[in-house]
């Protein structure tokens, strides 16, 4: 992959600064790349996720930064939450929180799915979150069955708008149900919209739904400066209702 890379049109990025191309001037193959290199700083990051731009790439690959033309959002109000999943939030003992416990999320975010060899939350972009999230930009849902972490979600926050990163679960519905939180939190303090980079059919399901690059600069402009309440990430538990 990195030799089909370095021999295509891709803007270099510099260390000594935190310059990002035009999102717009990504290559078409592959889809959504736009540029190499730099580094994981909480800066760049930042910079990053302001611009629609996020970090993707594989074990012993340089910094891979992506804009997809196609970008997966939800409006959080209007997650939408099946029958049985109703029933399930209605029955359920699991325990939802917010920020309890970042660190062991993204652990377990980065362990290898079924099927896969591997992941792409090496350990660089691990401590790189966990600083972002010591400095306030990045944050959690956890969900537990007691003291037993099962379900769990961390993204980055810019303004009013949640990049949802990753999520795991261990227990059935578990990772619905720290989706649905989220929505249902985010929305309760003011955010405006989360985006969930890339479409599956897990989150089509749930009411998340396919945006242009376009639309999602527009919107980035429009949310990215808006205050949520200042509570909404503080440590809490969610009591969530179908």
């Amino acid at each position: 992959m990195i030799e089909e890379i370095m021999s295509k049109q891709l803007f270099a990025l510099s260390n000594t600064d935190t310059y990002f191309p035009d999102p717009n001037k990504a290559l078409n193959d592959p889809e959504g790349l736009l540029a190499i290199g730099g580094d994981l700083s909480s800066k760049r990051l930042i910079n990053a996720y302001q611009q629609a731009i996020f970090p993707w790439f594989s074990k012993g690959e340089p910094i891979l930064w992506w804009s997809p033309a196609e970008r997966a959002v939800i409006q959080p109000e209007h997650v939408h939450i099946s029958k049985s999943m109703s029933k399930f939030i209605r029955h359920t003992d699991l325990t939802i929180t917010v920020n309890h416990d970042f660190s062991s999320v993204i652990e377990a975010c980065s362990l290898p799915r079924q099927k896969q060899a591997e992941t792409w939350i090496s350990p660089a972009i691990k401590q790189a979150y966990k600083e972002l999230h010591q400095l306030g930009y990045a944050h959690s849902i956890e969900v537990w069955n007691g003291e037993l972490l099962v379900a769990g979600l961390y993204g980055v926050n810019v303004g009013g708008i949640f990049c949802g990163e990753s999520m795991f679960q261990q227990q059935t519905n578990a990772s619905k149900l720290a989706f649905i939180a989220l929505c249902r939190h985010f929305s309760a303090h003011q955010g405006q919209l989360i985006d969930c980079q890339m479409m599956t059919p897990h989150l089509a399901s749930m009411g998340v739904e396919a945006n242009t690059r376009e639309q999602f600069l527009t919107q980035l402009s429009l949310f990215k400066e808006a205050s949520l309440d200042e509570h909404c990430w503080q440590q809490q538990i969610l009591l969530l209702t179908p």
